[in-house]
């Protein structure tokens, strides 16, 4: 099953099983509706609704856990929402919170293509020698602050990624 045939919503449900089961292997009902921030009865539709897809393994009172096809989803959910909130907050300088709601509503929606391409910029500021550019709330956004900037190693090392 592909995450594109599940609503953000289940795609949240189990990234939160996900999430609160990498230590014991399973998540109670009660902590998933504690994560998320919901009433139980909204956890117990949703569980019911991701089971019939066979994506948990979950039965009335007792913990849920992932099945194969649902951990795949699960991890690629937690990737992006990984990858988004590393890039709103450490490249664009966003603050935490709002990264974080912009990461949650975003990692259901943008494509691998985009994704791949804010992952690989994401790396290359970080890698890059001279890349000492942080985002300012100006109208000239980035703004270098290298003290020594070498025009021509810049030139370099952007010809290099281009390739």
């Amino acid at each position: 099953m592909k995450s594109n045939s599940l609503s953000a919503s289940q795609e949240d449900y189990l990234e939160a099983i996900y999430l609160l089961s990498k230590e014991t292997g399973s998540a109670r009902p009660k902590a998933i509706a504690e994560q998320m921030n919901v009433r139980a009865a909204s956890v117990t539709g949703a569980l019911r609704a991701l089971k019939k897809k066979k994506l948990i393994q979950y039965e009335p009172y007792s913990a849920v856990t992932l099945t194969e096809s649902g951990r795949e989803i699960a991890i690629l959910i937690s990737g992006k929402h990984a990858a988004l909130l590393h890039f709103f907050s450490q490249v664009l300088g966003i603050k935490e919170e709002e990264a974080e709601e912009f990461a949650c509503t975003m990692e259901h929606s943008i494509p691998d293509h985009i994704l791949e391409r804010l992952i690989c910029f994401a790396e290359y500021t970080e890698k890059c020698p001279n890349f000492s550019a942080s985002w300012q709330d100006s109208p000239e956004g980035y703004f270098c602050r290298a003290e020594s900037r070498d025009p021509l190693r810049c030139q370099t090392c952007q010809l290099a990624n281009l390739k």
